[in-house]
């Protein structure tokens, strides 16, 4: 493991690579054993571990600084050539589903590994390469569209990470400047933004066509590794969200505006949670990174070791700077075996979420690191969520490191957003299913129908003074609608998980945290149902799996006397 710094980087020649993994191929299908495939299986690995450590470590200085133009022209490459690497894995992937030892393989490899494959073998086929190309342009578009954002603000210019500081100030008219400032990109861009997504919609829709699908739903829960659940299971548990929850989160939505004292809350008041204003990390940027530092060393000897290493060897950049790109999150370098966290601190509560949602996901992939087959060093994506927002609750008894006190404010903020955040979230991917289904929707009938949805699952949003926002375009700020279709009910699922976690937590169950643990190490060796079981939560699909954690929270809640704030 070296220093992020230290990393080279060099582009791979997809000639060569297609040369040695097509040997690799060849071998495999001639084996005459089990073993001896396993064992051949194993080598390729290395190789395919190498090419998407190049490819990480390119994707992260792109994302540092989207005005390089070395990493700009490798990302360019990627974006085109990414595909051409995919279609040979995909041919290894036929090999090992056809092979006559597969159930001896099965033995050797978890077998979640050959329901990956055959997810991954019906979302690909060569004839779809250009359009994949066209996707990743388009995603890198809307990427370099967000990150060129500079908003003249009081004597200053910000990107739209930076300006989200100001939305939670205490002056409420400069909170409604700061918000509308910030819309007023989206406004300046909305035909961009329209164009972008309109293309998107298109490619994936031709796409799924080409691959005999319908719409391209289905070859999205493909591309999502759906292995235990389709679009109607996903559509019931929607409708467990509406029932159980949407009631829960407006009588959060009432105690807020009457903590505030107003007689509407409007879209810029929902960020401003109390009258004294919301915590904020006390001290410097790197106050709250030591504070981190501090906390993971006193909630376990595993985390003390991860966030040593993480720190070390320079495996975080977590401050917003210019030209920088938006958001953040966690990927891992392979060959390193390595996590890196990215984030865009701006003097928020979010920083201190950073180092305990990103750090979770960074965790996990500390904890599984030893899994060398690429596919299962993380589970799928609703069940990585598991692992990022369990540790936001893990870590509610060091927040006075970082607020001092007001430390119970953040954890009743950090609760309630948790349950406000599930109607939310399957808002986004119910959005999404009416997309997909209609992929000829004008773009001024999505936002239509983005409004509509936001009135079942939100129904407290308030948009008067801001035209975009009435029109349905709160979603263009949601990154994941443009670069990762059906990625977001995944954050729902597993705040369900994060929030028995939290229930358990609350009732000192001492093998609470070891059953995190445990979760963490298993990486994606198991699918998310088993990942579940193995950690002794309730699958969220279950019947009165909703109801028994709203009534259990609106308990919590209540109990606290949210007006002391």
């Amino acid at each position: 493991m070296r220093k992020f710094s230290e990393i080279p980087y060099t582009r791979p020649d997809l000639d060569s690579y297609k040369s040695e993994m097509n040997g690799y191929i060849e071998q495999i299908q001639n084996a005459k054993s089990a073993k001896e495939q396993f064992d051949l299986f194993t080598a390729c690995n290395k190789l395919r571990n190498r090419i998407s450590s190049e490819q990480t470590v390119c994707f992260i200085r792109h994302s540092i600084d989207t005005t390089d133009t070395f990493y700009n022209q490798e990302t360019e490459y990627w974006d085109e050539f990414g595909p051409l690497y995919t279609e040979t894995d995909n041919r290894l992937y036929h090999v090992l589903l056809n092979s006559p030892y597969r159930e001896q393989l099965e033995t050797m490899i978890p077998k979640v590994f050959f329901s990956l494959l055959e997810c991954s073998v019906r979302s690909f086929d060569p004839c779809i390469i250009e359009d994949l190309q066209q996707e990743n342009k388009l995603v890198t578009d809307y990427n370099k569209l967000i990150a060129s954002a500079k908003i003249e603000y009081e004597n200053g210019v910000y990107n739209l990470a930076q300006m989200k500081a100001f939305t939670s100030v205490s002056d409420r008219d400069k909170r409604k400047e700061a918000y509308d400032a910030r819309m007023s990109f989206f406004e300046d861009h909305e035909r961009e933004l329209d164009d972008i997504y309109d293309s998107l919609v298109k490619v994936r829709t031709r796409m799924a066509q080409k691959l005999g699908y319908e719409n391209y739903i289905p070859l999205g829960y493909y591309r999502m590794s759906r292995l235990d659940y389709d679009k109607e299971m996903v559509a019931s548990y929607r409708r467990q969200i509406l029932e159980d929850i949407v009631p829960l989160t407006q009588s959060l939505r009432q105690r807020q505006k009457t903590r505030l004292g107003y007689d509407r809350l409007h879209y810029y008041d929902e960020d401003y949670q109390f009258a004294s204003g919301n915590p904020k990390p006390i001290g410097s940027f790197e106050d709250t990174i030591r504070a981190g530092q501090k906390m993971y060393h006193e909630l376990s000897e595993e985390t003390g070791t991860f966030i040593d290493a993480m720190m070390e060897y320079e495996m975080m950049d977590l401050v917003s700077k210019a030209g920088k790109e938006s958001g953040g999150y966690s990927t891992y370098i392979q060959d390193e075996q390595a996590p890196f966290i990215f984030s865009n601190f701006n003097g928020t509560d979010g920083d201190v979420n950073v180092l305990t949602h990103e750090a979770g996901h960074a965790f996990q992939s500390w904890q599984s690191r030893r899994i060398t087959i690429p596919e299962l060093s993380y589970p799928t994506m609703e069940s990585c969520e598991i692992h990022s927002m369990s540790m936001e609750f893990f870590t509610h008894p060091w927040m006075e490191l970082f607020f001092g006190d007001k430390a119970d404010q953040y954890r009743f903020m950090h609760a309630q957003d948790a349950l406000t955040f599930l109607p939310y979230g399957v808002l986004v991917d119910h959005f999404q299913h009416v997309v997909y289904e209609n992929p000829k929707m004008t773009p001024g009938k999505r936002k239509a129908a983005w409004r509509e949805l936001e009135k079942q699952y939100l129904p407290h949003k308030d948009y008067e003074g801001c035209d975009l926002l009435e029109r349905g375009g709160w979603w263009y700020q949601q990154g994941h609608i443009f670069a990762a279709p059906f990625y977001y009910i995944d954050y729902t699922l597993a705040q369900v998980c994060a929030l028995q976690f939290f229930v358990r937590i609350q009732k000192n169950d001492p093998d609470a945290w070891n059953d995190y643990v445990e979760l963490c190490k298993v990486g994606g060796t198991q699918s998310f149902v088993q990942l579940c079981e193995y950690a002794n939560l309730k699958v969220p699909f279950e019947d009165g799996c909703i109801k028994d954690i709203a009534d259990t929270m609106r308990i919590w809640l209540d109990s606290i006397d949210d007006s002391e704030f």
